[in-house]
């Protein structure tokens, strides 16, 4: 291997050009196969094969519901529910009819079967008092109703205030204080120059308005553009100029949001995007600096750049060729390349840099640094190629397509290393050497670690047992919203649904036979006490039927005549300005009648109302606006629900029950969990108490636990196929036992300590950054190879040029490493940190703890 490394490195040096065009070639090829076929999958769903069990349930529910799947989810949150509840359905009509971009555009909370049964749906407890307390709004309802404008709205006031200020109770009940301190509050925003909606189902109802109430959703299917990175971006922004055009805006009172399956995964790679160009030059001028401090030639770091791009390019559109798409974990294989392919070079570079320092002749010099470190890089590289390669046969698809990538990419760094890269120098002529290349200030550290071998390696041992005690306590974050940032719009609103345990995205399904079946599984799960709830269809039947369509026939009886009577015309701005200073009068008169809270109320409302009949007539406009939009809302929603129909499964709408009975007739039912669902371990009770149930259980919560049992299943197969491929591999070119133990204790130490640190810091793994295993395996069995096959030749390693690229190769992959650490996105900065972490131990343990063993077994190893 030796003598052959060393011949091919000649060769190249003396035919350069013939090599370089070669690789030239291979590049321009690679560079436009990228161009012309790059893709990134962001789904992270993809990440685990799709044999496993769990997700095939999940591709049998979205074969039965596809409408339920590739879902954009529109949040819309009002100040009232009447803006709410408008806004939705707005939003709604006008993107039903953008075929465009559309698919398929519903309501899951509303439409006209919940405007018109809404009430069937309140306990029978709480459903009586709602009604008694629309009648007793009902002197203030019917003159609304009969003129709902600001007219009217002034009118009613009067009336309301004369008819208290007549009455014999001196002391008014608080319904009437607080109907005129809201009053009060929307006009004085309005002549501040705000228009802040008054809550008018609250002002009627006398309680403040649930936070369920002031929320809408709105379900849309895109029409989706996989020719695009951002496959859901152009209907993302069909919603939001939809949203504009509608008026919808935190400033009249609603706000919307956008999340579901589709947002998240056009926001995460954007997330991924965002400051990569600030990353990659900070990257690039930290390599290119120690790079100038390993190597002392721009012309020898311009060597190394272009033999890494080239690599890189190349394994680039392999990786494609292979894979089709990069996914989120093997796009990091740019990142590995970078990484581990500097090492190859910075090792080729400075042991040419010690032989020039010994022979003048520029191919001489390169001939024998190829026979110098050519076998340890042949072995490095090939066994940082098993290691990657060892993911292949788990189910774990992102890290296997990233050891394929990654894997392959290490040969081909190798390759360039020893063929495009001496004849880059051979063209380039660096100068000379005019001194040794090694480091001679750790000449006195190499004397300490072999005159106390022992006391060193018993300490390494010392930390290998606590660090081996702290194990137990490593966390798995199975959660992979916890990867991503909670700053864009589509996680935080999701988070911000999960804290609900009735809004919460993140419930388990489960595909009964038939609907039967799903109703009594949904009874036995409905008495767990992780569960918050259980829908079926049979859900959107009412229970009490009888009873409720009795007490609202009634109240229709005293509320219909005035609600449904015809109203008045538009009045014009005269008009309200007259209304308005009669009620001035009227409110004033009750107020020095009257005492307590509700006279300064009604003294206060006057005084606003007087101010508003003397300002002008865009304020008054805004106090419209305000005012009569969420009051004729509520006027046609109190009309709608005050005529329900019995609800039977056979009159539930078409689009109701396609959400929750398949075409073939199987029947889905959703748990949700009991608690905040951004909490891991709620998710795991609830999870562990659902499956024992309904072992077919499928959704998010149920996902993600198995994600993580596959996920370290994975890594263990792969970490026991790394270690028997690269113990053989070691066998076969060390042919010693000892040397081979040599080389891997170390890597036991490196791994151990990395994972104690992620102990004491607090850092779990995750589905992203649990990839510096393998890269701890391939770098560490690199370093520890170099030092065991010098050690043939040389005891002093740390003063030596190898402990030079050692350490700059280490600083540079830090580096190149360090890029990810400052990403925006959660995953990738774990990633980069565990990184790091890890080869922050692996040179430790290189550096000290291996010259030690080294030493020690010198009688074994020479």
């Amino acid at each position: 291997m030796r003598e052959l490394i060393a011949g091919i490195v000649a060769a190249c040096s003396r035919r350069a050009w013939s090599v370089i065009a070669a690789w030239a070639i291979g590049c321009a090829i690679g560079l436009a196969h990228v161009v012309s076929n790059f893709a990134i999958d962001t789904d992270s769903s993809k990440l685990l094969s799709a044999n496993l069990p769990w997700r095939q349930r999940e591709a049998a529910l979205d074969k039965a519901f596809p409408q339920r799947s590739d879902l954009i989810v529109a949040v819309i949150d009002g100040t009232t529910p009447e803006l709410a509840e408008h806004a939705a359905a707005d939003l709604t009509r006008r993107l039903d009819g953008d075929s465009a971009n559309f698919e398929h555009v519903w309501r899951p909370d509303g439409g006209p079967f919940f405007e018109r049964n809404g009430l069937l749906f309140l306990p029978l407890s709480e459903l009586q008092p709602t009604l008694d307390a629309l009648i007793a709004a009902q002197p203030m309802l019917g003159p609304l109703a009969a003129d709902p404008s600001m007219r009217g709205l002034m009118n009613t006031l009067a009336l309301l205030a004369q008819g208290a200020a007549q009455s014999q109770t001196q002391t008014p009940g608080d319904d009437l204080s607080r109907a005129f301190g809201a009053l009060a509050d929307t006009l004085e925003a309005a002549r501040a120059g705000r228009i802040e909606p008054l809550a008018w189902r609250s002002l009627v109802s006398g309680r403040a308005a649930d936070p369920r109430e002031l929320r809408r959703f709105v379900l849309v299917h895109p029409v989706l553009d996989y020719s695009a990175l951002e496959p859901g971006e152009r209907a993302s922004a069909a919603i939001r100029k939809a949203a504009a055009d509608l008026g919808l805006a935190s400033d009249r009172g609603v706000r919307m949001r956008l999340t579901g399956q589709v947002r998240l995964a056009d926001e995460e790679f954007a997330t991924l995007r965002e400051g990569a160009a600030l990353s990659a030059a900070v990257t690039l001028t930290l390599v290119a600096l120690l790079l100038w401090l390993a190597l002392r030639s721009g012309r020898i770091i311009a060597a190394i750049a272009a033999s890494l791009f080239a690599g890189l390019a190349i394994t680039a559109a392999l990786g494609l060729a292979m894979v089709g798409a990069f996914n989120l974990i093997s796009i990091a294989f740019a990142v590995l390349f970078v990484g581990l392919g500097v090492d190859f070079g910075i090792q080729l570079c400075v042991s040419y840099r010690a032989q020039r320092f010994e022979h003048d002749d520029l191919h001489v010099a390169l001939r024998e640094a190829g026979a110098q470190v050519g076998s340890p890089l042949a072995l490095a590289a090939a066994a940082t190629s098993l290691g990657f390669f060892a993911f292949l046969p788990t189910v774990y698809r992102g890290v296997a397509e990233l050891g394929l990538i990654a894997g392959c990419g290490m040969l081909i760094a190798f390759a360039s290393s020893i063929t495009l890269l001496p004849a880059l120098l051979s063209v380039l002529k660096p100068a000379g050497e005019a001194a040794p290349v090694g480091i001679a200030a750790l000449a006195p550290v190499d004397a300490f670690v072999r005159a106390h071998a022992g006391a060193v390696v018993a300490g390494a041992v010392i930390v290998a047992i606590a660090s081996a005690a702290l194990l137990p306590q490593l966390r798995f974050d199975f959660n992979p919203l916890n990867l991503r940032s909670n700053k864009v719009e589509s996680v935080s609103t999701l988070l911000d649904l999960a804290k609900d345990p009735l809004t919460t995205p993140l419930t388990i399904q489960v595909l009964e036979p038939g609907e039967s079946a799903a109703d009594a599984l949904a009874r036995r799960l409905s008495l767990l006490p992780e569960v918050a709830q259980v829908l079926t269809l049979a859900s959107f039947v009412p229970e009490d039927q009888d009873a409720k369509l009795a007490a609202v026939s009634d109240a229709s009886l005293l509320l219909g005549p005035a609600l449904f009577a015809s109203t008045a015309p538009i009045p014009d701005d005269a008009q309200n300005v007259r209304a308005m200073t009669d009620a001035a009068h009227a409110l004033g008169a009750y107020a020095r009648a009257a005492t307590g809270a509700v006279a300064a109320q009604a003294k206060r409302l006057a005084a606003v109302v007087s101010a508003l009949a003397q300002s002008d007539a865009s304020t008054r406009e805004r106090a419209r606006a305000a005012l009569i939009p969420g009051l004729v809302d509520m006027l046609a929603q109190l009309g709608a629900a005050l005529s329900p129909a019995r609800v039977t499964r056979e009159s539930l709408p078409p689009e109701i029950v396609r959400d929750w009975v398949s075409a073939d007739g199987r029947a889905r039912l959703e748990a949700y969990p009991a608690g905040d669902s951004t909490d891991n371990r709620v998710l795991e009770r609830f999870v562990d108490a659902v499956t024992a149930l309904a072992p077919n259980a499928t959704g998010a919560p149920v996902t993600m636990q198995e994600s993580g049992r596959a996920i370290v299943t994975a890594f263990i197969q792969a970490g026991a196929w790394a270690l028997i491929a690269i113990t053989l591999a070691l066998v076969v070119v060390l042919r010693k036992a000892s040397a081979v133990l040599l080389t891997l204790a170390p890597l036991l130490l490196s791994g151990l300590v990395t994972l104690a640190l992620c102990v004491l810091i607090g850092l779990p793994l995750n589905y992203a950054n649990i990839i510096a295993l393998p890269l701890l395996f391939g770098i560490g069995v690199a370093f520890n190879i170099y030092f065991v096959m010098a050690w043939r030749s040389t005891h002093d390693l740390l003063s030596s040029s190898l402990a030079r690229a050692v350490i700059f190769s280490a600083a540079t992959t830090a580096s190149a490493f360090g890029s990810l650490w400052l990403s925006s996105h959660p995953g990738t900065a774990s990633m980069g940190e565990l990184l790091a972490l890890s080869l922050a131990c692996t040179l430790a343990s290189a550096l000290l703890f291996l010259p030690a063993l080294l030493a020690l077994s010198a009688p074994r190893c020479d």
